[in-house]
């Protein structure tokens, strides 16, 4: 079944290079394309998946409505495999076929920030379901906004919540050295020394290890009360399996990537006091958030699970068609640029998601991003036990 599923995937994805290596449109000038980047494929695959089938879902609602435009929207999905270089590539490939005018991605900061080079110079427009590390908006690119919370505003969270909930006072730090895990676990860190909190240990692993045996025995070693860790759920839902089976029971935080059902598939009966932050709201229980649900399996059916980059997935392409529509508007109900559908992006303000409000400030961060923090229980999601607003 899985060999199938990546034969699929792997023809679909020369299909797809195939028909956006050109720069004519393949459905003719009224043709809009929307592009996604996520690891379709790979260890992040299951995140990846759900930011694309989310947004592809926000797509087809709306095409009735571009029709009536005059405009037939289509979805162009991209497979960066949770690789900078592959994410490059193909952000080179899609910025050739001028009819793709917006761009949903990436789940990994790493992936995104050399990608958004090609996207700023060629003036699409990228919107992000996922990325927080802080550089992504920092370098002062047009194209560029997204909609969660920054690493500088997660870390913070994430202690304050360490250390007044779960009174820890002596902390050991591991990071993936990615620039999401790393960018994570600094921000945690810089606060930390800044309360003057105790890091009894800062140490690195590498993504695709399996086995954390060294850095566990460091951990029985220092004795800390919590272990803060910055990557994926792939690493560390086994960092979390070894660390129960070597009897180390404490408290194990993370960021947002931690939000995966996987990391409870990994993790096993030891996800239980595992804590995470997540730029990621559970919506599940609200009224928008069950109407969600059963859009999205009426869709995909029940093997495709809704995780909360879902959600995101579906607000980013919410966003980018609202972007377009006032362009198309503004435009005189022509077929507008990319600068046009760009800056009419960046200029969106109280756009209400299904997951999150979002208003670009200045430098295409969202105003109104929250922080969540969650605790594993037994299943996925993680039940929220807490909310945190920036001041």
């Amino acid at each position: 079944m899985k060999r199938n599923f990546l034969t699929i995937l792997t023809v679909f994805g020369l299909v797809t290079t195939t028909a956006v290596g050109c720069n004519t449109d393949a459905g003719g000038n009224n043709t809009i394309k929307i592009a996604t980047q996520s690891p379709l494929s790979g260890s992040s695959s299951t995140l990846g998946e759900a930011i694309k089938l989310g947004a592809q879902l926000a797509l087809e609602e709306n095409q009735e409505k571009f029709k009536k435009l005059g405009f037939t929207l289509q979805l162009v999905p991209f497979d960066d495999q949770g690789d900078p270089k592959v994410g490059v590539s193909n952000a080179q490939k899609l910025a050739a076929d001028q009819s793709i005018l917006g761009i949903v991605g990436h789940l990994n900061s790493g992936v995104a920030i050399p990608a958004s080079s090609t996207y700023e110079n060629n003036s699409i427009a990228m919107v992000s379901p996922a990325n927080t590390a802080v550089e992504l908006t920092e370098q002062g690119k047009k194209s560029v906004n997204r909609i969660v919370a920054r690493d500088d505003f997660q870390g913070p969270a994430a202690f304050g919540f360490a250390t007044d909930h779960l009174k820890a006072k002596n902390i050991f730090i591991i990071q993936d050295k990615s620039a999401y895990g790393q960018g994570l676990a600094e921000n945690f860190k810089k606060v930390a020394e800044k309360k003057q909190a105790k890091i009894v240990a800062y140490e690195g692993i590498t993504v695709g290890e399996q086995d954390f045996n060294g850095v566990l025995n460091q951990v029985v070693a220092k004795k800390p009360d919590l272990i803060y860790f910055g990557g994926l759920y792939g690493e560390g839902g086994l960092l979390v399996k070894q660390a129960r089976e070597k009897g180390i029971n404490i408290p194990v935080m993370g960021g947002d990537g931690f939000d995966s059902s996987d990391m409870v598939k990994i993790a096993g009966k030891g996800v239980k006091n595992t804590f995470y932050t997540s730029v990621a709201a559970d919506i599940s229980n609200t009224p928008e958030g069950q109407n969600f649900v059963k859009k999205y399996q009426a869709k995909f059916g029940d093997k495709k699970s809704v995780q909360s980059f879902s959600y995101y997935g579906y607000d980013s392409m919410g966003v980018i068609l609202k972007g377009l529509e006032d362009s198309i508007t503004k435009n005189g109900n022509k077929k507008p640029t990319r600068e046009q559908v760009r800056d009419a992006i960046r200029a969106v303000q109280d756009f209400q998601g299904i997951a999150t409000k979002i208003g670009f400030d200045a430098k295409g961060d969202n105003k109104y991003a929250k922080v969540f923090v969650f605790q594993f229980e037994d299943k996925y999601p993680g039940k929220q036990v807490g909310a945190i607003e920036k001041q």
